[in-house]
C-alpha cells in the first residue's frame, strides 16, 4: 500500500477528480471550473448532475461510462472527462462519446425535427499530449467549422482539450482565471498550502475539500487503493501495446484498453469489498454490475 505524504489529494487521480468535481454539494467548482474554461463564450450559473452510464439504442450497442456528466441552466450537456494515459483513438472515443449522447436527444423527442438539439460539449483534461497536435496551446477548442472560411458552421457541437503537459507557467505568469484553474491542477497534490495568487473563495473551498485531513477514514483507503492501482495500470498499459503488436494495432490495442480498464474496477471492486463498503456504492464507483461485485 502507497504511503501518502501530500497535504492535498491529487486532483487528477479518479478519486480526487470526482470528488472535487462530482456532485451536487460541490457543484460551485464546476461551475466555476467551466466557465473559466469557456472565457465568455459562455457563462453557467446553474447544472444539474446527471447519471453516466447511458446504454445504446440497440442490444447490441453497449453501454457507455462517462467521468461526469452535467447539464447547465440553459440545457447544454457536459461529458467531462479526466484521462492520464494516452492512447491512439482517443479522437474517435471522444466524438463517439458525443454522438451517442446527440443520438438519445432524437430517441427522447421521438424524431420530431421542430425540437432543437441540446448544446452538447465534452471537456477532456489530459495528462499528455494529443497525437494530432493542432498548435502549441495548453487549451485545444475545436468546433464545426467552414474549412474555407473559417467560420462556425454549427456552434452547438464542441470540444475543448485541457493538455497539461504544455502548460509551463509559473506563479507569477498566471494571467486569467483558466491558468489558474491549470495550475491548481497541475500542481495541488504537491503544495503545501493554497497560494496566494489563488484568492477567489472558489479556490479556498476547492484547497479545504482537497485536503488528506479532511476525507474520511473510508475516503482515504479508497484513494490510496486506487493510486496503487492507477500505478498498477502502467503495466496493464504496456501488456496492451503488446497485444496490440501481435494482433494488429486497432483491433489488439482496443482489446487490451478495454480488458485493463474492466480489470482495474474489478480489483477497486475487490479492494472496497474486502473493506466492507456497501455494493451498491461499490457498483456505483466502479460501474460493475452486482452480480459480478458479489462473484468477487
Amino acid at each position: 500500500m502507497l504511503a501518502i505524504t501530500n497535504k492535498y489529494i491529487d486532483p487528477l487521480s479518479d478519486f480526487g477528480f470526482k470528488h472535487l468535481f462530482g456532485g451536487e454539494p460541490n457543484k460551485e467548482t464546476m461551475i466555476a471550473f467551466l466557465n473559466a474554461l469557456f472565457e465568455g463564450e459562455k457563462h453557467i450559473i446553474d447544472l444539474v448532475y446527471n447519471p453516466t452510464e447511458l446504454a445504446g439504442d440497440g442490444k447490441e450497442d453497449r453501454k457507455i461510462f462517462f467521468d461526469l456528466l452535467c447539464t447547465g441552466d440553459k440545457g447544454e450537456q457536459f461529458i467531462v472527462e479526466m484521462q492520464r494515459a494516452a492512447h491512439d483513438n482517443f479522437e474517435d472515443r471522444c466524438i463517439f462519446y458525443l454522438s451517442r449522447l446527440i443520438q438519445q436527444q432524437k430517441l427522447m423527442s421521438k424524431g420530431n425535427w421542430k425540437v432543437k438539439l441540446k448544446e452538447v460539449f465534452l471537456i477532456a483534461i489530459l495528462d499528455f499530449n494529443m497525437k494530432n497536435c493542432l498548435s502549441d496551446d495548453y487549451l485545444q477548442s475545436i468546433s464545426l467549422v467552414n474549412t474555407g472560411t473559417g467560420k462556425i458552421f454549427h456552434n452547438g457541437l464542441g470540444f475543448k482539450f485541457l493538455e497539461l503537459p504544455k502548460f509551463e507557467k509559473k506563479e507569477d505568469e498566471l494571467k486569467n482565471e483558466l491558468d489558474k484553474w491549470v495550475y491548481m491542477l497541475k500542481h495541488m497534490h504537491s503544495l503545501n498550502q493554497i497560494p496566494k495568487y489563488l484568492d477567489k473563495r472558489v479556490f479556498e473551498k476547492i484547497f479545504k475539500i482537497a485536503e488528506m485531513n479532511e476525507l474520511s477514514p473510508e475516503q482515504q483507503l479508497l484513494y490510496i487503493s486506487i493510486l496503487q492501482q492507477e500505478e498498477d495500470d502502467i503495466g496493464l498499459m504496456e501488456c496492451a501495446k503488446e497485444r496490440a503488436e501481435k494482433e494488429g494495432m486497432e483491433k489488439g490495442l482496443e482489446r487490451g484498453l478495454e480488458q485493463g480498464k474492466h480489470e482495474t474496477a474489478l480489483a477497486i471492486a475487490k479492494k472496497m469489498k474486502e473493506e466492507n463498503f456497501e455494493l451498491a456504492k461499490i457498483a456505483g464507483f466502479t460501474a460493475l454490475s452486482i452480480e459480478e461485485i458479489e462473484g468477487l
